[in-house]
């Protein structure tokens, strides 16, 4: 049975994920001009970082439904790594093709490194619950 927070968290999914593909696919010249750097890591890589970081948080909240066993916590988390990756390389190939945009391997690093952080701390989070839920 699919619950009304569960709903909410795959609405907020989708959202994420139509947030995603404006903010990667739009003309950057609209853009206003931004300082370059912050705290020395240039500011498209913070962007690019912080907009990969809430995938698998949402991914969890909207279908991971606290898993039963250590290893589906660690298939789940794997398997968000792998599609966030999909998506995070996805969204550079395509830029790559359109000509207002260019293909940047670095902002697909960015993206690698906060989907990591961010699964590892899924990870963490769905086995603690898994430790609560069996005392």
């Amino acid at each position: 049975m699919t619950t009304p927070k569960t709903i909410l968290a795959r609405i907020l999914f989708f959202l994420y994920l139509a947030a995603v593909a404006f903010l990667c696919f739009m003309h950057v010249d609209k853009l206003p001009e931004v300082q370059k750097f912050i705290f020395g890591i240039p500011t498209d890589k913070v962007a690019h970082f912080l907009m990969f970081l809430p995938f698998p948080i949402l991914a969890y909240l909207a279908y991971d439904h606290l898993t039963n066993k250590l290893s589906h916590a660690a298939l789940f988390a794997i398997g968000t790594l792998i599609l966030g990756s999909l998506l995070a390389y996805g969204t550079e190939y395509i830029q790559g093709k359109l000509p207002y945009r260019s293909m940047d391997l670095n902002d697909f690093k960015a993206d690698l490194l906060a989907l990591a952080i961010s699964c590892v701390f899924v990870f963490i989070i769905d086995i603690t619950h898994l430790k609560v839920r069996k005392n």
